[in-house]
C-alpha cells in the first residue's frame, strides 16, 4: 500500500507530462506545416528554419513521450533517459547546420523573401504558445528529476525563442523592405540550436534545481 501511495504521485506526473506532449506534438505538426509551406512560398528562410524547429520539436516530444512510458521501469528509464538526451542533441545539430547553410547562401545569393501575412501571424502565436508550453514542462520535468525531459522542456523554450527572432526578421522584411533582416534573423538562430544540440549529445542538459 505504501509503494502505492508513493508511485501515485509519480503516475500523475507521467500522464501530466504525456497529455502536455500531445499537445506539443499536435500544435508543432500544425506549425511545421504551415511554416515550411509559408516559407518556401515566400522564400524565407526564417520561416522555413523554424518550421524544421518544428519537426525536431515533434521528434523531442516523441522521445520523450517513450522516455515517459518507459518510467515504470527502472532499467528501462536510464536507458530512454540518455537514449532520448542524445535524439534530441543531434537533432539540434542537424538544425543548426541547415539554417547555417541556408542563411549564408541566402545572403550571398541576395535572394529577397517576399512579404509573409501568415507567417508572421504564426510567429506572433508561437510567441505566446511556446512558453506557456514549456513552462508547463519543465515543472514535470523538474518534479521528476528527469534531464532528458528538461531537454525536451527546453526545446520548446527554444522554439518560443526562435519564433520571437524569427517574428523580428520576417517583421523587417514585410514592414520595411528590409531583405536581409530575415537570414541574419535565421544565422541569430544557429548559436543558440549548436548550444543545446552539443549539451544534448553531452548528456549535459542544462536545468534548474532538482532536475540534475
Amino acid at each position: 500500500m505504501e509503494v502505492r501511495d508513493i508511485d501515485r504521485p509519480r503516475a500523475l506526473l507521467v500522464r501530466r507530462g504525456l497529455l502536455l506532449n500531445w499537445i506539443g506534438i499536435g500544435y508543432n505538426v500544425l506549425e511545421a506545416i504551415v511554416a515550411v509551406m509559408a516559407g518556401l512560398i515566400a522564400g524565407s528562410v526564417a520561416l522555413v528554419g523554424f518550421g524544421f524547429d518544428s519537426v525536431i520539436e515533434v521528434t523531442a516530444s516523441g522521445a520523450a513521450q517513450w522516455r515517459l512510458r518507459a518510467d515504470v521501469d527502472r532499467d528501462r528509464r536510464e536507458r530512454a533517459e540518455r537514449a532520448t538526451e542524445r535524439i534530441i542533441g543531434w537533432s539540434f545539430l542537424a538544425l543548426a547546420a541547415y539554417v547555417a547553410f541556408e542563411g549564408i547562401e541566402t545572403l550571398v545569393r541576395r535572394d529577397a523573401p517576399e512579404r509573409s501575412v501568415v507567417g508572421l501571424v504564426l510567429l506572433a502565436l508561437s510567441a505566446v504558445v511556446m512558453p506557456w508550453l514549456a513552462r508547463a514542462k519543465r515543472r514535470v520535468a523538474r518534479a521528476m528529476s528527469s534531464r532528458a525531459l528538461e531537454a525536451d522542456a527546453m526545446q520548446t523554450s527554444l522554439c518560443a525563442y526562435l519564433s520571437v527572432i524569427a517574428l523580428a526578421g520576417v517583421a523587417l522584411n514585410a514592414l520595411l523592405g528590409w531583405w536581409w533582416a530575415d537570414p541574419v534573423s535565421a544565422l541569430a538562430m544557429v548559436p543558440i540550436i549548436a548550444l543545446e544540440g552539443v549539451e544534448g549529445v553531452r548528456g549535459n542538459v542544462r536545468c534548474g534545481d532538482g532536475c540534475c
